[in-house]
């Protein structure tokens, strides 16, 4: 009976809302004791580019909404200890305080770029948390229209290591492919050449690269070419230059939990040293 009596309610506030007013000078929408809610406020909370009956379906819900939270508020409002949740406000605004503070401190002053030797020291520390769990390859991807003119010049030019060969393949390129990747001088994740080629290569990538030096496959009125130069199975290590964004991600994570550590000390030094902390405790216990 209470939904019934609600909704019919709601139904006669949006009515009243859009053609006349009830309430002064229109603006109140809802009143429950001392909150309410005002056409103002609903037209701040509606989403930009609703249609009419979007936007009306958004307005009720909303006010239901809103409703539905101060009679929770009002009725648990007598029944709560309300210094109880003054304290665990006051708790949470200080620690999101606090992290924020310590966040843009470590952000402006904590060290962010390390050497070369640096960083090559600590993948040669670290070299086994930088296993492959799959694998890496060195080549060439294209994607050529199957009725390409120079089709069979590309095919022949793309497997080729004389470098005049690979010019002349980029000249040809340019004339008809839709994607062309050169990565022989440096290492590709399998996924992202993978995900180029539409063609169910299984979850054994390794065994499909073992031996395997090209691969060609139509689909869709393209081909699919794919040289491979060389191949790092899963298990190998990591190459270095692929392991340079892990490794500053990490060397930067740490030196930001030193920063922080000193912060954090050097401010409590120095407020008690100013006097403005007054421990009655040992905190060494």
């Amino acid at each position: 009976m209470t939904s019934r009596l609600i909704a019919g309610a709601l139904a006669v506030i949006l009515v009243s809302a859009c053609s006349h007013a009830d309430e002064g000078d229109g603006q109140v929408l809802v009143r429950i004791g001392t909150s309410q809610l005002t056409r103002t406020d609903l037209a701040k909370a509606l989403p930009v580019g609703l249609n009419s009956a979007d936007s009306a379906r958004y307005a009720s819900a909303y006010i239901k909404r809103w409703i539905d939270s101060r009679l929770i508020s009002d009725i648990a409002s007598t029944e709560i200890e309300m210094a109880d949740i003054d304290r665990m406000v006051n708790d949470y605004r200080n620690r999101l305080i606090e992290l924020e503070y310590r966040k843009r401190m470590a952000d402006a002053h904590a060290v962010t770029e390390f050497s070369e030797d640096s960083l090559r020291s600590y993948y040669a520390a670290n070299k086994m948390d930088f296993i492959l769990d799959r694998p890496m390859l060195q080549g060439i991807y294209l994607k050529v229209p199957d009725n390409a003119p120079n089709l069979a010049a590309i095919r022949r030019l793309y497997r080729s290591d004389k470098q005049d060969d690979i010019d002349r393949l980029e000249k040809e390129v340019l004339t008809s492919a839709i994607h062309y990747d050169y990565f022989r001088d440096k290492w590709v994740d399998w996924s992202q050449v993978e995900m180029h080629i539409p063609y169910d290569f299984g979850d054994k990538a390794d065994a499909f690269l073992k031996g395997r030096d090209h691969f060609e496959t139509t689909a869709g009125g393209f081909v699919y070419l794919l040289d491979i130069k060389d191949v790092l199975p899963t298990g190998a290590v990591m190459p270095f230059d692929n392991a340079k964004r892990l490794i500053t991600e990490r060397l930067t994570a740490r030196q930001r939990r030193i920063y922080d550590a000193n912060l954090m000390r050097n401010l409590y030094d120095k407020t008690m040293a100013d006097g403005k902390i007054q421990l009655f405790v040992d905190l060494n216990l």
